[in-house]
């Protein structure tokens, strides 16, 4: 027999020994019912270990979402689970009364935000805030979300709205392969990488029907394009076009098969992600045609040759660069896909324009190799850029609806998770820079929504202690001076930007900081800044350059002249934009750094956050590798074992990644801010109502004003006092809380003999769980005595009831079979009745028939009877009877045999002329008789001589027939069976 441990089988026969042994390791380390909390903050004690622990054991048991108060926790779990994710689960969460109820899921957080949105009177918008690194899922959590809202938020009434609702949910759709197409990368940690921050606005009508959508993005990284770090590709579009494209797409692109570009790193890996057919079909239900999609594939294509634009080092200062190699056919390729003049394309990467003076003097000075790679650079990172942007805004505008068809919306923030790598930038700085934002914006929420509402209840609450980040976010966005204004300042001025200089700068005016710090064994320049995740150090080096994304005029008025309908749109010829780029030198405008667009852009979406009812998903990476079975973490400076049909774990380093996962998303602080306060809130009526029952408690314990009947309770109230009952009965109820408490220390729990701490505001109970759990299982109990008492009620009143139906039926019983008598008494005397008529109308007819018989006999026969010696003459009626018994002679024997008839001579008589024997004298015949014998015997004639016997059948009916066949009687031709009767003479 199979038995399922871990999520894997193994069987019980030589691994009896072994699974015992993992049975027992596992209870002595506490982990066997770990995998059965849902929420973590049932795990006790709270600390990173245990929560470590417990996601642990439910990842083992493939069970990969978990509640941390009000959040939940997703973790990876790298393998398709096809039934995760069905629509018929979608469709059971959608339909449940209570979907918190069921078992940890995304699409309990999806039900909630849409029942929050349908149930208020006043729709509240909702957002749900999807965080997590790079690689723990939250590209599929979105994707997973957006259908479940196709889903359940599509219910059309006519056919007509419902070809729009399901044209809205195929766009919407849709817009996740182009997304991902061109905003997604593979890199070390994930092969979909998202490589841009997105806010995606699902709007709904009066209804609760979607219908429409809307995507906002933040911060594309856009440097991606041109650099790639080893072993990481660029975004998935390019690969595709170079793997799906056909024959005469190729040539028209120019990208024959095999070809190399710098820009194309690690081509030969094959990534589900790299599929041309699925990004074109989604492009083309956007309303993007064919025609476009090829003018989009030129550009980049334009772009990949665009990359393989090399620059020499020239001697000469004086001199511009020298083209290297093939790079010569290679700016010829780009600038005919890009549709710009050669000359002018390569003049304008080669030579910077400078303008100085105030006479705005212009100057041209040959670039140097570098600045050479860096305009190349600029070109494609700004052609990529306006492209992503308008790929966005194209989307919007199919799938954006009318602002008049629609009240409130859902969003859903994707964004990059917290990042610390060996080597962090800007890019890093402003990242974590939002986790801080949006941590803070989840502390203050959370913890102000429970202040807010404690204060309005009337209750003395304690603020929870909890890490405030807000000396963070100072150190970094703070006024008058934090390191965002330094770096913004150092792009202002006209100077070479010095690594060096930056970091003394920012150690000195934020010296007082106690989140800034300094990595003393550091060779390079740089400052540490200290998370709320965990310290992180950046360098400074090219920190001012990044920050200033310069783009130089000439670039812009480069792109500008082509005639490639797309670059045309993407680099309109603005008036406007050309009177700023020729300012005078008092009236500069002020430099628009990546920062301050960052800063700017998170301000924005951190406004409409609180204008929402905020909700949260934390994403967890299991291990660096993506492998399925496998979660890693660091125990006392060693990996924790993991069941050995699993792969083997890494190196203590991606352990650690496990736990600053956990760090960086504050989850030890989350549970911490949800088990610190009251997380369960009920109102006064709905808790009178459940928990009424509990008055029985204090009804044997007191017999005080306080203690009134149970029945009391469901009397009728009027509704002046209404109010006052309820608080007195409320009353009642919280006077049992002391005999709660101390029943559970009598059962052996000493830790619920203190008092649970429950609150009693104006309108709401609050409690803790433990009070709640403690409330419901004494309710149990009172409900079960109940039901005890019920049921022996009603049992003794149903046993009442059967024994009066028993006695009911026994009478019914004997009536019905005393009638069911009578009547067949009445039957059988009826039938005896008509039994008795028949035997004598046939009596009647039989003697009617024999005295018929009688009148007409012959009486030839008598002159023949010789008559007796000495003996006169027989009488007339004797003289009949003769001739009737000759004629009957059968009966004749019966009648001289009969007890009671003719005697001794007439009986001899009688005998002789039945036999008709010959004449003579009747005495010389012996006859012998049955007289005085018993049984059956035979009245045999001694004939004399030859004598034929002549037998003729009676015309009476029946004469012939035995009615009752003795058993004694014998067959033969001669022979008269008789009874063997007595036969008395007289």
């Amino acid at each position: 027999m199979l038995q399922q441990v871990n999520g894997h089988s193994s069987g019980s026969g030589a691994q009896g020994g072994e699974s015992l042994r993992e049975d027992l390791q596992e209870f002595l380390s506490g982990e066997a019912p770990l995998h059965q909390l849902d929420d973590l903050t049932k795990v006790n004690p709270v600390t990173l270990e245990t929560v470590l622990r417990c996601l642990q054991a439910r990842y083992a048991a493939d069970t990969f979402y978990t509640n941390a108060g009000c959040t939940l926790v997703a973790l990876n779990p790298f393998k398709p689970v096809p039934q995760l994710y069905s629509p018929a689960l979608m469709r059971e969460y959608h339909a449940a009364p209570q979907p918190q109820k069921l078992k940890p899921h995304i699409f309990t957080v999806g039900e909630q935000t849409y029942r929050n949105v349908k149930s208020l009177i006043e729709p509240v918008n909702q957002s749900i805030i999807v965080s997590g690194e790079s690689g723990a899922g939250k590209t599929w959590t979105s994707r997973c979300l957006m259908k479940f809202y196709a889903v359940v938020a599509a219910s059309p009434t006519s056919q007509e709205s419902y070809k729009i609702a399901e044209r809205i949910e195929q766009r919407i759709l849709n817009s996740n392969p182009v997304m991902e197409a061109f905003g997604n990368a593979c890199t070390l940690r994930n092969n979909n990488s998202s490589r841009f921050g997105k806010f995606i606005q699902l709007q709904l009508n009066r209804a609760q029907q979607m219908t429409g959508a809307a995507v906002q993005t933040y911060l594309l990284e856009k440097t991606r394009v041109a650099c790639q770090a080893s072993s990481e590709r660029n975004f998935h579009i390019f690969y595709q076009i170079c793997k799906g494209a056909s024959m005469d797409e190729r040539l028209q692109w120019h990208l024959p098969e095999g070809a190399a570009f710098f820009w194309l790193p690690n081509p030969e890996r094959t990534l589900e992600e790299d599929c041309f057919e699925v990004t074109r079909e989604a492009m083309l239900h956007l309303g993007i045609d064919t025609p476009a999609q090829n003018n989009i594939f030129q550009v980049l294509a334009g772009l990949l040759h665009l990359g393989n634009v090399r620059f020499a080092h020239s001697e000469d200062e004086a001199q511009p660069c020298h083209l290297t190699g093939d790079a010569q056919c290679s700016l010829k390729t780009s600038a005919l896909l890009l549709q710009l003049p050669e000359d002018p394309l390569l003049e304008t990467l080669r030579i910077r324009t400078i303008r100085a003076g105030r006479q705005q003097q212009v100057f041209q000075k040959p670039c140097s190799q570098a600045e050479c790679d860096t305009r190349r650079d600029c070109v494609a990172k700004l052609v990529y850029a306006r492209l992503f942007d308008w790929l966005v805004s194209v989307i919007n505008s199919s799938i954006c609806a009318d602002p008049a068809s629609w009240t409130t919306f859902i969003g859903l923030l994707d964004v990059y998770g917290f990042e610390s790598f060996p080597n962090n930038s800007l890019e890093q700085l402003c990242i974590n820079y939002a986790n801080e934002k949006l941590q803070q914006h989840f502390v203050a929420h959370y913890l102000r929504a429970q202040q807010e509402e404690y204060a309005v209840e009337g209750l003395e609450w304690s603020f929870v202690n909890y890490q405030d980040n807000q000396t963070c976010l100072d150190l970094i966005e703070g006024s008058p001076i934090s390191i965002c204004s330094l770096i913004n300042e150092e792009c202002r001025l006209n100077r070479p930007s010095s690594a060096a200089q930056l970091q003394t700068r920012i150690e000195s005016a934020l010296a007082g900081s106690p989140r800034l710090g300094h990595n003393k064994l550091s060779r390079e320049p740089s400052f540490v800044v200290l998370h709320y995740a965990g310290p992180v150090q950046y360098h400074t080096a090219g920190l001012v350059e990044k920050n200033k994304d310069p783009v130089p005029p000439e670039l812009t008025r480069l792109l500008q002249q082509s005639q490639d309908p797309l670059l045309k749109v993407l680099f309109p010829a603005d008036p406007e934009e050309k009177a700023q780029e020729e300012p005078s030198g008092q009236s500069r405008a002020p430099v628009l750094t990546v920062v301050s667009k960052f800063k700017a852009s998170l301000e924005q979406l951190l406004q409409v956050l609180h204008c929402t009812t905020p909700h949260y998903i934390r994403c967890i990476k299991p291990n660096s590798q993506g492998q399925a079975h496998s979660f890693l973490q660091e125990e006392q400076g060693d990996l924790l074992k993991v069941p050995r049909s699993r792969p083997p774990a890494a190196t203590p380093l991606d352990s650690l990644q496990v736990l600053s996962q956990l760090e960086a998303c504050g989850l030890v602080e989350t549970i911490h801010i949800s088990a610190a306060g009251f997380p369960i809130r009920i109102p006064h009526w709905n808790f009178v109502e459940r928990y009424e029952v509990l008055r029985r408690i204090c009804a044997r314990t007191s017999s005080g004003p306080h203690s009134p009947s149970p029945a009391e309770g469901h009397s009728e109230r009027s509704p002046c006092t209404e109010a006052a009952t309820l608080q007195a009965v409320l009353q009642d109820i919280l006077h049992t809380l002391p005999a709660l408490t101390q029943a559970a220390a009598t059962l052996g729990d000493p830790a619920k003999a203190t008092p649970a701490p429950v609150h009693c505001g104006r309108t709401k109970v609050f409690m803790t769980d433990s009070m709640l759990e403690l409330l419901e299982h004494r309710r149990a109990q009172v409900l079960e005595q109940c039901a005890r008492r019920i049921q022996g009620s009603w049992r003794r009143h149903w046993h009442r009831k059967q024994e009066r139906q028993r006695r009911a039926a026994v009478l019914i019983q004997a009536a019905i079979r005393s009638w069911l008598a009578r009547k067949h008494v009445q039957r059988l005397h009826t039938a005896a009745t008509v039994i008795k008529r028949a035997w004598r109308k046939w009596r009647i007819g039989m003697a009617f028939l024999a005295s018929k018989e009688l009148d007409g006999v012959e009486e030839k026969h008598f002159s023949q009877v010789p008559l007796p010696t000495g003996s006169s003459l027989l009488p007339q009626t004797q003289t009949s009877l003769l001739a009737a018994i000759i004629r009957l002679w059968p009966l004749g024997l019966v009648l001289a045999n009969a007890a009671v008839g003719v005697r001794g001579f007439q009986r001899k008589l009688v005998v002789w002329a039945c036999l008709q024997l010959p004449a003579g004298n009747p005495s010389s015949y012996p006859v012998q008789t049955a007289q005085g014998q018993a049984g059956v015997t035979s009245i045999r004639a001694l004939p004399q001589g030859s004598i034929k016997f002549h037998c003729r059948k009676s015309p009476l009916p029946y004469a012939d027939i035995c009615p009752e066949p003795s058993p004694y009687s014998v067959s033969g031709f001669n022979q008269i069976l008789l009874e063997r009767h007595s036969l008395g003479h007289g």
